[in-house]
């Protein structure tokens, strides 16, 4: 009799947005552009949802991926409710805020001034 091997499926919590091949990367960049500017939640998560699958990022918290806003042109694609983003600029007047990746966030943080 045979055994079944279950194999766990690695996380992938952050891709390289430069890594993506160039048409990733303009397909990525316009669902991103129609996601910041949507009205509608339905399309906004129909949008998240094909972002995710676009970059192959697995294990997001609650649907939402960002491209890093840190200052020094970081390339992360990220979960954006990782735990440790910074908030660089709150979502005012569209969908998506402007959050710094873990990384960035830990090694030269800018916090979001009043």
């Amino acid at each position: 009799m045979g055994h079944a091997v279950m194999t766990h499926t690695q996380t992938q919590s952050t891709v390289n947005y430069t890594h993506l091949p160039t048409g990733t990367q303009d397909l990525f960049d316009q669902l991103m552009e129609q996601a910041d500017n949507t009205a509608s939640n339905t399309e906004y998560t129909a949008l998240m949802k094909a972002l995710i699958t676009v970059t192959g990022i697995t294990g997001v918290r609650h649907g939402e991926i960002l491209k890093c806003a840190c200052a020094c042109d970081c390339p992360a694609i990220f979960d954006a409710d990782a735990p440790d983003a910074l908030v660089t600029e709150p979502a005012t007047g569209y969908n998506l805020g402007r959050l710094q990746c873990p990384d960035c966030a830990d090694d030269h943080p800018q916090p979001v001034t009043d």
